[in-house]
């Protein structure tokens, strides 16, 4: 099994020295990556290796160990953290069992007693190392939730909750087959007796309903799957073609009145339109469910279709709140290609519904609206992305054929991508500019943080970090040492002050650490390296 990584953190190295030769660090089940000679040094070492164990004194220049495990606790949680004292101090021992220190040993430290430590710790971690990589009580936790995880895909599903590229990858996850074709959804209620008054349904009567139309649906040609969606139980049927569509109409009828005779509910269905593939199935549920409004008005006990009482509903496309969704998120974070492939697809739809030019204004005018909107939010002029003439407004006559409106569509919306992403680079050079000018303006002050900077332009120490290390190259704490030793050097070389004032200068409080800083950058004390100028 892999080696655990252990850090060793001691200003004292005959302790360090000690340790390290004393203990068979491989046997134990360790290996030693790293040691430092105080608490800032490990912690920039922890940073970089991320150790499983930390060993730490209490008392160590420029940051003690307790300070060392506070850190520790925000940058690495899962750490185990060990702390050794040479004070039998009990006010030690609380405040590190309230840091969440593993395991707290008195001085003069004894191998034997760190190699039980050691063993104790290397139990834990194999054990949270075998539950995280113990795929079978994993799967079986999977498979355990694999019936909650399907109700909740159909759910979803449904109810349009899921982007078409996301449907057949979450349904091979949770073993569920839904082949490309024809389908058609279907809502069915049971017309339990005063549900008019009260509108409380009978979770049993429900669960029979569903069993029912499980046990006795027969068409050929077309398979079926039935569940429970809200107070309904949704019957997701797959047409080998356009033609069964009224077979299946007459299969609804036959067992409502088969449901009527056996369980005695009569059953009510509203049917929707036929859809392409499943990722279209939401559509189908609106019809269906639009078809059920009816009921009240009809009656119940009978077989509703949509397309018979709105025939034009075939010829409505609307421009809906996944459309939306889908565009947003591949104008502001997707590539070029998937705008493309998003715009593409909203065009196949608006082609495959065999509109005329004229019926698609309504959905031209809710696209262009959203792209205002998301050009007004990104901080866009309008005029940047529609044109210097732009009123607000776009006709469907602009226009001769969907060919031409893709076009245009698509190269807006390209321009908006590309907008906005510059804007983006321009604002995160802009804030880095902004942070690079607060560390010039304050570097010489001993506390500055990432924290106290972060304060001051307004963003959370996790983002900033990320962003400036990304556009920068340094971490903030290595580039405000990098000019923290530049300013260092030019005092050296153009000044004839004292080293522990140019250490306050450059914001180093303890002249010492200074110095062990400015050798540890550049090889050579802030006193020789001045020497080394007159020479």
């Amino acid at each position: 099994m892999e080696e655990y990584r252990v850090l060793l953190a001691d200003d004292e190295e005959e302790i360090r020295t000690g340790i390290s030769r004393k203990i068979d660090w491989t046997a134990l089940g360790f290996s030693l990556v790293g040691e430092a000679a105080n608490g800032e040094e490990a912690l920039e070492l922890a940073e970089q290796l991320r150790p499983d164990v930390v060993l730490t004194d209490i008392k160590m220049p420029f940051m003690d160990g307790l300070e060392l495990c506070r850190r520790l606790r925000q940058s690495l949680p899962g750490a185990k953290l060990v702390v050794f004292s040479g004070f039998d101090d009990f006010e030690y021992a609380r405040q590190a069992v309230g840091m969440g220190v593993s395991e707290y040993i008195l001085k003069p430290i004894n191998a034997v007693e760190l190699s039980e430590v050691l063993t104790k710790l290397r139990r834990q971690l194999d054990s949270q190392r075998l539950e995280r990589r113990d795929m079978e009580t994993l799967r079986r936790r999977y498979e355990e939730s694999l019936p909650i995880l399907r109700e909740l895909f159909y759910t979803r599903l449904l109810s349009g909750q899921l982007r078409p590229d996301q449907v057949q990858d979450r349904a091979a996850r949770y073993e569920i087959e839904l082949p490309p074709g024809l389908w058609a959804a279907a809502l069915v209620h049971a017309d339990l007796p005063g549900d008019g008054e009260d509108g409380q349904r009978d979770e049993l009567v429900l669960l029979s309903a569903q069993s029912f139309l499980e046990e006795h649906f027969a068409l050929e040609g077309c398979s079926a799957r039935v569940i429970l969606y809200g107070d309904t139980a949704a019957l997701l049927v797959q047409l080998s073609g356009p033609d069964r569509l009224y077979p299946l109409l007459e299969e609804l009828e036959r067992l409502s009145l088969l449901s009527q005779s056996y369980l005695g509910i009569p059953l009510t269905a509203g049917v929707g339109l036929p859809c392409q593939g499943p990722e279209e199935l939401h559509r189908s549920v609106e019809g269906a469910r639009s078809a059920l409004d009816y009921r009240a008005l009809m009656g119940g006990g009978r077989v509703i279709y949509i397309g018979d009482l709105e025939p034009q509903s075939a010829a409505e496309l609307s421009f809906e709140e996944e459309d939306q969704r889908q565009l947003s998120a591949a104008i502001k974070l997707g590539t070029p290609e998937q705008v493309e492939q998003v715009v593409r697809g909203l065009m196949d739809r608006l082609k495959q519904a065999g509109l005329s030019l004229s019926k698609c204004h309504l959905f031209l005018l809710e696209l262009v609206t959203c792209l205002i909107r998301l050009t007004r939010s990104g901080g866009v002029a309008v005029e940047a992305v529609f044109g210097a003439n732009f009123t607000g407004s776009v006709s469907i006559s602009d226009f001769s054929s969907l060919e031409e409106l893709g076009r245009w569509l698509g190269e807006r919306c390209l321009k908006l991508h590309e907008l906005l992403g510059r804007q983006r680079s321009d604002s995160a050079w802009k804030l880095v500019e902004q942070a690079k000018d607060y560390i010039a303006g304050h570097y010489s002050d001993e506390g500055l943080s990432v924290e106290s900077l972060c304060s001051h332009i307004h963003l959370s120490p996790t983002y900033f970090s990320t962003l400036f290390k990304r556009e920068v190259g340094l971490s903030f704490t290595a580039y405000v040492t990098q000019v923290r030793m530049e300013e260092a050097v030019r005092l050296l070389r153009d000044t004839d002050e004292k080293t522990y004032r140019i250490a306050e200068r450059t914001g180093y409080i303890d002249p010492n650490y200074f110095s062990y800083v400015f050798k540890k950058q550049f090889g050579l004390s802030p006193s020789k390296f001045r020497s080394g100028l007159k020479n």
